[in-house]
């Protein structure tokens, strides 16, 4: 009963013996394959929205004008004035603060706003 059993595993050992060396093209060929379906997985999961995501943003900052609502870090002010690359943001009670645009995560325009407000319930 031994011996079957032994037989039955030696037998699939010596196939797969005989095919332990393959050429080496064929593992560059595989190698390349790989590396290249890991770029493409890459490019469509990774880099694509992350650009798509950053075009959106910076149109975003540069359609800003005074008088917008923005949201900085947690900050929330009103626009006063746009510079190169900073804003100043008119706070509670006539503070101001400069902000650089790059930190600005949300823009409400005034439109956006008086839209918003101009609808009421109905009684």
């Amino acid at each position: 009963m031994k011996r079957i059993y032994s037989l039955l595993f030696a037998l699939p050992v010596a196939v797969f013996a005989q095919d332990a060396a393959p050429s080496s093209q064929g593992n560059m060929m595989q190698t390349f394959i790989m590396i290249g379906l890991a770029l493409v997985f890459f490019y469509f999961i990774l880099w694509r929205p992350e650009q798509k995501r950053r075009k959106a943003a910076e149109s975003m900052r540069t359609a800003m004008k005074k008088g917008d609502r923005v949201t900085a870090m947690g900050i929330v002010g009103t626009i006063d004035r746009i510079k190169d690359h900073s804003v100043i943001l008119k706070m509670v009670e006539g503070a101001k603060i400069e902000m650089l645009k790059a930190a600005i995560t949300e823009v409400q325009s005034v439109s956006d706003e008086a839209s918003k407000t101009d609808i009421s319930p109905e009684s």
